[in-house]
């Protein structure tokens, strides 16, 4: 019985890392001051490098904000018509899967108060050739999604050997 649990266990923290662990970057619009009027979310966005695989995620009181995703004109004028999709639990993980721009604005009329903002999405960078990877090792924001991806990949692989090890024991 014990064995069991065990396993199961191993199992299950294998799959968390796996599905929770495989993506990008999460980034926090607004950071620590979420999806509310009055902040400079251009600011915000021009800070940040996003990539195909990222999420970006959108926090604000439920019932009173949400989240639409539009088109240009929808978000040059503050307009929903068209939306790609919405979103209103309050704690929103949109994942952004294509490299192009992407424009997000509050429906509840915020938009007028500054609840937009707009990513460029770019493609991960291809790994660096042998004779690159020197050349390339300072550049810290385009090896940074492949770093991830390998240290994930290293952290799955331990703990399958910990449960295998775990259960032999």
């Amino acid at each position: 019985m014990r064995m069991w649990k065990a396993s199961s266990m191993c199992v299950l923290v294998m799959l968390m890392l796996m599905v929770y662990g495989v993506g990008g970057t999460d980034h926090i619009v607004g950071a620590n001051r979420g999806w509310n009027p009055g902040i400079n979310y251009t600011l915000w966005s021009n800070n940040h490098t996003f990539y195909v695989g990222d999420l970006i995620s959108f926090r604000y009181q439920k019932n009173q904000y949400n989240v639409f995703e539009v088109n240009q004109t929808g978000y040059d004028n503050c307009t929903t018509e068209g939306a790609f999709g919405n979103w209103s639990k309050g704690k929103d993980f949109i994942p952004l899967n294509m490299a192009k721009r992407y424009y997000f604005i509050c429906g509840y009329g915020q938009c007028f108060n500054g609840m937009k903002v707009s990513v460029l999405v770019h493609p991960l960078p291809s790994p660096p050739s042998q004779s690159q990877s020197s050349a390339n090792h300072s550049s810290h924001n385009s090896a940074a999604p492949l770093t991830f991806q390998s240290h994930l990949h290293s952290l799955i692989l331990s703990s399958a050997l910990f449960c295998f090890a775990w259960n032999w024991i």
